[in-house]
């Protein structure tokens, strides 16, 4: 089953770039060239992982994360030219789960990815396991 991927990017060379690179490697990929155009997506398609540039206008990476932890715990990967610890400890208090700097090289992009959705995976898989069983008669 391949991975669903959101990328929100205010570029559109960046977005088509994303989705010509992850589609290439077997992901299903939506992509949204705002902030708030991202988050209405999300509410309509259920990604395992959300790739998010934080430089954009009107909704900005900061705003999306926040606006999607309050009804969503899908992972935030970061991806943005910022290359400041400042900027990535925000990101990271406002509800992203990883960042990288561009350009990051695609092997690492889809490992980053392929973690973020095992590990979803998995917790998904354990919270199912703890869940006490029901008997029926």
């Amino acid at each position: 089953m391949p991975i669903n991927v959101l990328a929100i990017d205010d570029d559109p060379a960046m977005t088509e770039l994303l989705n010509l690179l992850l589609i290439s490697r077997g992901f299903d990929v939506k992509t949204a060239n705002a902030g708030n155009e991202g988050v209405k997506l999300l509410r309509e398609f259920v990604p395992d992982v959300i790739i998010l540039d934080l430089m954009m206008p009107g909704m900005n990476g900061w705003q999306v994360c926040g606006e999607v932890r309050q009804f969503s715990n899908v992972p935030i990967l970061i991806l943005s030219a910022l290359d400041n610890p400042g900027n990535v400890a925000s990101a990271l208090d406002a509800g992203a789960d990883d960042y990288l700097v561009k350009p990051v090289p695609s092997g690492v992009l889809v490992a980053h990815i392929n973690n973020l959705a095992r590990r979803t995976s998995m917790n998904n898989h354990n919270r199912a396991l703890s869940q006490p069983a029901t008997a029926s008669i």
